[in-house]
């Protein structure tokens, strides 16, 4: 069986890590406590060997962000603005938070696929339509739309709060691989930045995007409208395609970090992350190694006791301590 890579995400307060047998989510809730959920990994994605197999183990970035990552971020924004510590089950559902996962997928299809496709073709009009300009110009406005986004909600605080998280799962990813002690101080020493990053998954797609989307701009029909609708039909029948060679760049790029050769590639996307990262403090890497300790835990590489994660871990010496209220919010 092929080494397991561990990884998450930021969520709203907390951390999301993922396993090979599990998932879990460590928040800070309103009165400064960290509240964790672990869940089986049940998809057969994660379950059956052929997810491991090279340009379909990919697709599981795709599903953590799609499945995993949608449901972990509605969770954690339920348990940030629960107002005591009540032990009632949270659920993953319910009308407004889909309705807004709803809203965020339309933006991102019109903001990143239909937008630089008209733009693109509106501009080959100048040039007599030439399908080469066409379809790098597509993928070139698409890649400054993304970074000119990140750059733009970075300056959020709500947001500026999720790169930090962010910043917190990478040094705690880093520290494990490292092979230091799970502590918020070792930890802290480590980068917020990490060579298999979503952000730099992101970075790759969006390059390899221009090369596989730049044949298939059907400059040849007549029909605006039909030629935009194929246009638009095979860039999202192509993503799972795209996703699967990106991360199979991503996983060679990081597993020779060390090679010179690497670096060039490995540059770019490091580059980006200064964007989508902040320096976390204890109490955001304190939720970060509380992610990550079950998944850990679950694929049988330490021992620990999670019944009190506000506790002292019985075999890696780390101390979770009721961290700061959220801003804003008074400790009850």
């Amino acid at each position: 069986m092929s080494k397991q890579f561990y990884g998450g995400q930021a969520v709203i307060e907390g951390v999301m890590m993922r396993g090979r047998k599990t998932m879990a989510i460590a928040v800070r809730n309103a009165q400064g406590r960290i509240v964790v959920h672990e869940e089986a990994l049940t998809a057969k994605i994660y379950t059956h060997r052929w997810g491991q197999w090279p340009f379909v183990r990919g697709l599981a970035l795709l599903w953590d962000a799609l499945g995993l990552g949608m449901r972990a971020l509605m969770w954690s924004a339920d348990v940030a603005v629960q107002e005591d510590d009540a032990e009632e089950r949270i659920e993953f559902s319910g009308p407004v938070a889909w309705t807004t996962i709803a809203a965020s997928l339309a933006f991102a299809v019109v903001v990143f696929f239909l937008l630089p496709t008209f733009a693109s073709r509106w501009f080959a009009g100048f040039f007599e339509r030439n399908p080469y300009l066409d379809a790098v110009s597509e993928g070139g406005i698409r890649l400054i739309l993304f970074v000119l986004y990140l750059w733009a909600i970075s300056f959020l605080p709500d947001i500026r709060r999720v790169f930090a998280y962010h910043g917190a799962e990478h040094k705690a990813i880093n520290a494990y691989e490292a092979g230091a002690k799970l502590t918020v101080a070792n930890v802290q020493r480590h980068s917020v930045q990490h060579t298999r990053c979503g952000t730099s998954f992101l970075l790759y797609v969006l390059v390899i995007s221009i090369l596989l989307f730049a044949p298939l701009t059907f400059a040849e029909i007549e029909q605006a409208w039909l030629a935009l609708l194929l246009r638009f039909s095979t860039r999202l029948l192509l993503i799972p395609f795209v996703a699967a060679i990106a991360y199979e760049i991503i996983r060679f790029s990081a597993n020779h970090a060390s090679n010179p050769f690497m670096r060039p590639l490995i540059a770019p996307g490091l580059f980006f992350q200064r964007i989508t990262t902040r320096e976390p403090d204890d109490s955001m890497v304190e939720c970060a190694i509380a992610a990550l300790l079950p998944v850990l835990a679950a694929d049988g590489i330490v021992g620990i006791d999670l019944a009190d994660v506000d506790g002292e871990s019985t075999s890696i010496s780390t101390q979770l301590l009721p961290g700061p209220p959220l801003p804003g919010r008074p400790y009850s």
